[in-house]
């Protein structure tokens, strides 16, 4: 009876043993995940939560004080495009419909708990990529010239409006008009050519 006090005694410290290191191995496995994450992957993450019903709004602080409240509706490999609700900052507070925002422009997302435990969810391996994935700023930019679409850029420094002209590697051709006017050359007031990087927002 003694020696099988002692087998069964050994056996529980050899289990003990084991499943503390699988427990050990996990989380250092999920420390590697997690510190694998980019700020993308965890918008991607809220917007895969919100495919799935979750009417998600996020509040987003762009660099030169700009703040934005948005429904994340497609990310692109270096923007992210949203349904809007209320921009302030700037100088100017204005109700929007849609805009496109470079992922190099945010400074910060305010996430509720429940949404921050969603955006750290891993990443579904079955899921295909998505086209849009493979799609850079300067591809849409490209698509919103060709459609000849007017557009309210904001920068880090002002706020202009206007119609894309051409787009080029790393700027695009903005002639500025009146938000009232279509771009006829009659009506255009100049010209910008803007950097990407000082790109904080297109609303259209």
């Amino acid at each position: 009876m003694r020696w099988d006090n002692l087998f069964s005694d050994l056996e529980s410290q050899l289990e003990y043993g084991l499943n503390a290191e699988e427990n050990d191995l996990h989380e250092e496995e999920e420390r590697l995940r997690l510190g694998r994450l980019s700020l993308r992957d965890r918008l991607r993450q809220v917007l895969a939560v919100s495919d799935r019903g979750a009417n998600y709004s996020i509040t987003f602080t762009l660099v030169g004080g700009v703040t934005l409240s948005a429904r994340v509706t497609t990310i692109g490999k270096d923007w992210f495009a949203a349904d809007l609700g209320l921009v302030a900052g700037g100088g100017l507070e204005r109700a929007q419909k849609q805009c496109i925002v470079p992922l190099g422009a945010v400074q910060g997302l305010s996430l509720t708990r429940r949404q921050i435990r969603h955006s750290l969810e891993p990443h579904s391996p079955e899921a295909p990529a998505a086209i849009t994935d493979r799609l850079g700023l300067a591809f849409l930019l490209r698509d919103l010239c060709r459609r000849r679409t007017t557009v309210y850029v904001t920068l880090q420094t002002e706020s202009l409006f206007g119609t894309i002209d051409r787009v080029g590697r790393d700027h695009f051709d903005l002639a500025l008009h009146e938000a009232t006017s279509p771009r006829r050359d009659a009506e255009v007031a100049g010209y910008r050519l803007i950097s990407f990087d000082c790109l904080v927002m297109i609303a259209v």
